[in-house]
């Protein structure tokens, strides 16, 4: 039980109905969860109104109701507290915070932001630190964990009551660092607004999301705001390689601290060797052997040594610890059967698609062909799909255009909308498959010895979601069946 008076500490109140000196019990913001003696907080949905479902949360028992719809009328409840804010999703953020103890001020937070890298770069983050005798927290697209406790993740950045609700159990647990992703959904729906951040991270910025937010600049301007509200305690790591970095500093009050490959930064790395089973880098002249490859991985290595630098770690230590690093689930995940190589990896953005199979060009011999399965998601971005089928006909030998998660679209209209961006150079370079698993089984008997099969954009999801239904469905494991 919380009082009402604490938890309201810091929300921007325009009007108050009723009794706020009170003892209650949740904060819910889904009608169907609450019971007696919570506080139901309506919010203004991206499909949803909250507002709707204000009479349905007092019949089960709410006590409370905060909302920011000014027709709503508040005479018919005397018995309910009403508190009319500006903004319900700050004022949930604020809430969740404050009726958690505001747990985020208790430990080291970083949150690391841009297109593609996230979940690498928080994942190695928590693996680092955990290696390195820390108590540590992750928030991810693949996970949430507390030390050796794992949990199902649901979103990319959870609403702003799970992810406080994960903070307290992890001050609890004694845990000093937790790296967590934030997506610019989050951002946007100000899901972070109320957590006390140690440090940020931008990885880049590509084509993503404008199914969300409609154009590229209000996307960039959306992860910018994550930079605007870092305090001046934090840091600020940013990739200036990527055009779009610097205008993440604009208006920051934190350390400013840049990493590159290209260009002059605090953190600059340089590649040296590109196999298919190492990478040897230099970071700040200081060379170190990952088991992590490619160009894209230089860059997360080079966020992830600034990250543990600025959070006072021994610079030696550190490249000792991402030497040990071991890649995440469904990044560039690799297994070699009868002298086949397959590759599974998350890309299923064009910049991220394009990283991948340069890289596999840059590790290959050129007698060796690139067998590609890729798809694009249903109900999300469509002006990416012609170009995910451009990048992938360009770069590869061979392609196989199938099903990702269709969602609630026909698979075979997504595929057609793919086919438009090939080439007429490269029409007889791909096939259509819409059953991504006959797709896959095609791939493995076009596959000559030595050949690579690159997997791409579902990584570590195990499943496929065709109306709303989640079937089992894990590309490694099934390219591992066929392939022995």
């Amino acid at each position: 039980m919380k009082n009402l008076k604490d938890i309201l500490q810091n929300v921007s109140i325009e009007k108050t109905y009723g009794n706020t000196d009170m003892s209650i019990h949740n904060i819910v913001f889904d009608s169907r969860k609450v019971t007696k003696k919570d506080v139901f907080i309506a919010q203004k949905g991206f499909v949803f109104d909250g507002h709707q479902y204000i009479e349905k949360a007092i019949q089960l028992g709410a006590t409370v109701v905060i909302y920011q719809d000014a027709n709503f009328d508040v005479s018919k409840h005397k018995n309910i507290t009403f508190i009319k804010v500006a903004d319900s999703d700050l004022a949930l953020a604020t809430i969740a915070a404050n009726y958690y103890d505001n747990p985020s001020e208790k430990l080291d937070l970083i949150g690391i932001t841009g297109t593609n890298g996230k979940t690498t770069i928080a994942t190695l983050l928590f693996q680092l630190f955990k290696n390195a005798g820390y108590k540590v927290g992750l928030l991810s697209t693949v996970v949430v964990k507390i030390n050796e406790t794992e949990f199902e993740a649901t979103h990319t950045t959870p609403d702003s009551i799970t992810i406080n609700k994960y903070l307290s159990e992890m001050v609890n647990q004694g845990v000093s660092h937790c790296f967590m992703e934030v997506s610019s959904h989050g951002i946007h729906q100000k899901r972070t607004a109320a957590l006390h951040f140690r440090g940020g991270v931008f990885t880049n910025l590509t084509h993503d999301h404008l199914d969300y937010h409609k154009t590229f600049a209000e996307y960039r301007d959306t992860k910018k705001k994550f930079f605007d509200k870092l305090p001046k305690t934090a840091f600020a790591i940013v990739n200036i390689d990527d055009k779009n970095g610097t205008v993440m500093f604009q208006n920051t009050k934190a350390k400013k601290c840049s990493y590159a490959l290209k260009t002059m930064a605090d953190y600059k790395t340089r590649i040296i060797e590109n196999q298919l089973s190492s990478l040897l880098i230099q970071i700040n002249n200081k060379e170190v052997w990952t088991k992590l490859i490619g160009d894209f991985n230089a860059y997360n290595l080079t966020a992830i040594y600034a990250v543990a630098v600025e959070l006072g770690l021994d610079k030696t230590e550190v490249l000792r610890l991402l030497s040990e690093l071991e890649s995440v689930s469904g990044r560039f995940q690799y297994i070699i059967k009868n002298n086949i190589t397959a590759i599974v990896d998350y890309a299923h953005t064009p910049d991220a698609l394009k990283n991948v199979l340069n890289t596999i060009s840059e590790i290959k011999n050129k007698d060796i062909s690139v067998i590609t399965v890729v798809g694009c998601g249903g109900d999300r971005d469509k002006t990416k799909r012609p170009k995910m089928g451009f990048i992938a006909t360009q770069l590869s030998d061979h392609v196989i255009f199938t099903s990702d998660n269709p969602r609630t679209e026909n698979p075979d209209t997504i595929i057609e909308e793919i086919e438009k961006g090939v080439s007429n150079d490269n029409q007889d370079k791909y096939i259509s498959i819409t059953n991504r698993k006959q797709a896959i089984k095609t791939a493995s008997k076009l596959a000559k010895k030595g050949d690579i099969i690159l997997i791409a954009g579902k990584g570590h999801e195990t499943y496929q979601e065709i109306n709303g239904v989640k079937y089992d469905f894990d590309d490694y494991k099934i390219i591992s069946e066929l392939l022995n």
